[in-house]
């Protein structure tokens, strides 16, 4: 009868594993075999072109490929600015939140979590236009206070889209710290006001410590999405084409390679290169931000 449960319990997962299997498995798989090839056209070019066995060469290429390497770093550098500030934000909202009442916490929580509702594309074609000079609000409001500032300059074109990422991502972050706040004992609230800490004193020694988890996936999240980043600068590239080419992300470079160059196969390596690069840096993410804990 056991088995017979276990059996009928692991059917209600045949779903998601047939999910897995085909959405991700064999894509993957997929991209390896396609990176182990390359196309190579007959006679000077006017022929057909025939798939020969490359075996590493296009990993080769990838790893030397400065462009593609520089967009990595570009991106890595935005995030190490850009995931810190958003996580700060997002711990403070929900600390905020945890600290009033549920009725009017969950307005809030609410009215935070709208711009998360919105898709992506739809929020940096809003952002676009408040950045614009022509139609955006917030040139004319800077020539009030004496500044002339212009959102879509080399200088300004990463703190623009930091921006907007923030906008979009902190009330997602936001509600996950919450949630594990929700699940601290609030005996030990009690007990610490009784010995007469602070609420700031609460919030540093006994909110934050037991959110640090939260604070974890969020990051981890955070570094998988910075790392795909593509939507934004390819709108951004459409308004700014002289601050932001073709190569500014990772992403926005496999998508060149695959549609516009027509070379399949080294935008499947760049695809596992940067698959691989995901991995490493969510486990040295986790590896240094998380601990044991008894």
């Amino acid at each position: 009868m056991i088995r017979s449960l276990r059996w009928k319990g692991a059917a209600f997962t045949v779903p998601f594993q047939l999910g897995f299997v085909f959405l991700y498995l064999l894509p993957i798989g997929y991209a390896v075999y396609q990176s182990l090839f390359r196309s190579r056209s007959s006679g000077l070019g006017l022929g057909g072109s025939t798939d020969r066995f490359a075996g590493l060469d296009n990993y080769q290429q990838g790893l030397t490929d400065s462009a593609f390497m520089g967009s990595v770093l570009r991106v890595v550098l935005f995030a190490c600015v850009q995931i810190p500030v958003m996580l700060l934000f997002s711990l403070v909202l929900a600390l905020l939140l945890d600290a009033v009442s549920s009725k009017a916490a969950g307005r809030f929580r609410i009215l935070l979590l709208v711009p998360y509702m919105i898709p992506g594309v739809v929020a940096a074609i809003v952002w676009l236009n408040v950045y614009s000079p022509d139609v955006g609000p917030l040139t004319p409001l800077g020539e009030v206070f004496g500044f002339s500032w212009n959102f879509f300059a080399p200088s300004m074109v990463w703190p623009s889209i930091g921006n907007l990422l923030t906008w979009h991502g902190i009330g997602y972050n936001m509600v996950i710290i919450y949630s594990a706040l929700q699940g601290v004992p609030r005996e030990l609230f009690e007990a610490a006001r009784l010995d007469g800490a602070s609420e700031r004193r609460i919030a540093l020694s006994i909110k934050i410590p037991f959110v640090r988890g939260a604070l974890v996936l969020t990051g981890m999240l955070s570094i998988i999405q910075m790392l795909q980043l593509f939507n934004e600068p390819a709108l951004f590239r459409n308004v700014t084409p002289q601050t932001i080419d073709d190569s500014f992300t990772p992403i926005m470079i496999i998508y060149n390679q695959a549609f516009n160059a027509g070379n399949y196969h080294y935008a499947a390596t760049l695809s596992v290169l940067l698959a691989l690069i995901l991995g490493v840096a969510s486990f040295l993410f986790y590896r240094l931000t998380s601990r044991e804990t008894d």
